[in-house]
């Protein structure tokens, strides 16, 4: 039998998802470890990009649950050396009972899952983000119920994030709008496979009018240091600063992934404030993450 992979929240139906979001809440409200569901089960998680969130909470979960996770950067392993990755995926899945990739071409996770006899997990890549959505999407059923009809307003790069946001309004059935720069627009095509769910709005005040939530994400992520200047001067105007948070509706939340840079994408005001939950949606990775591994390791 096929294992089952996670590489794109359009993996799961819409009923998954919510099913995933509410036992991440469960789990996170009542927590007990008598319960390893994972007991002798191995996550093997490959690093090609440093996390601080990602590792700490697929670690700590599967020690929650019993089992272990094995920690693989590209100097750990033949795949840093030129091994082809399906020999990789072969070798590594035949000794472990999951995977986690965390790494930079979309394409490594996808000829990876192609190959492994073991679930796959997207930890991140330069297309996709998903289970930081898993997260952000379980921290604001917590605050403000179900999503579904709402409106997120993502402003900044149209990056992983912002494509990993398009997916999640698919699947949860709210209204996405996007305020980016010239040249830095979410991927057209996945713009397009959402239809009338998301909008591209050239500025950030009309894109947050009545919205519930406002996200954004640091202006250059990793690899793209060689960047900042000419990405500060292209986002000067994409900034969340109070003055659009109050745009937003009354009881908007900001969300952020972090790591974040204050005066940049955000103001220190906006993310020490009052509307922002970021360390709830922080913690919420370990939760989320707890229900992936369960849905896709228990199964």
């Amino acid at each position: 039998m096929q294992p089952r992979h996670f590489i794109s929240l359009l993996d799961l139906t819409s009923d998954e998802f919510r099913t995933l979001i509410h036992r991440a809440i469960e789990l996170k409200n009542q927590p007990n470890r008598d319960f390893t569901p994972l007991k002798g089960q191995v996550l093997a998680m490959i690093f090609e990009k440093s996390s601080t969130r990602t590792r700490i909470s697929f670690e700590a979960g599967m020690t929650h649950f019993g089992g272990s996770a094995l920690f693989l950067s590209p100097r750990d392993t033949q795949l840093g050396r030129g091994e082809p990755i399906r020999d990789s995926a072969k070798v590594i899945s035949s000794m472990v009972d999951a995977i986690m990739l965390r790494t930079m071409d979309h394409a490594t996770v996808t000829e990876f899952a192609e190959h492994s006899s073991v679930p796959v997990i997207n930890g991140l890549t330069d297309l996709l983000h998903p289970c930081q959505l898993l997260a952000d999407m379980q921290t604001y059923f917590e605050h403000r119920g179900d999503i579904q009809g709402k409106t997120v307003t993502w402003i900044g790069d149209g990056n992983n994030m912002c494509h990993s946001y398009i997916n999640a309004a698919i699947r949860l059935g709210f209204k996405l709008n996007i305020a980016s720069p010239q040249g830095y627009l979410p991927d057209e095509s996945i713009v397009k496979f959402a239809g009338k769910q998301v909008e591209l709005f050239n500025t950030t005040q009309e894109a947050a009018k009545n919205s519930d939530l406002i996200v954004t994400d640091v202006w250059a992520s990793m690899g793209q240091e060689e960047e900042q200047k000419l990405r500060e001067i292209a986002f000067k105007d994409f900034q969340v600063t109070q003055e659009i948070m109050q745009t937003a509706n009354a009881d908007a939340l900001f969300m952020h992934c972090l790591p974040a840079h204050r005066s940049e994408e955000v103001t220190a005001e906006v993310i020490d404030g009052p509307q922002s939950v970021i360390f709830n949606e922080a913690e919420n990775r370990l939760h989320a993450q707890k229900a992936l591994l369960e849905l896709l390791m228990c199964a």
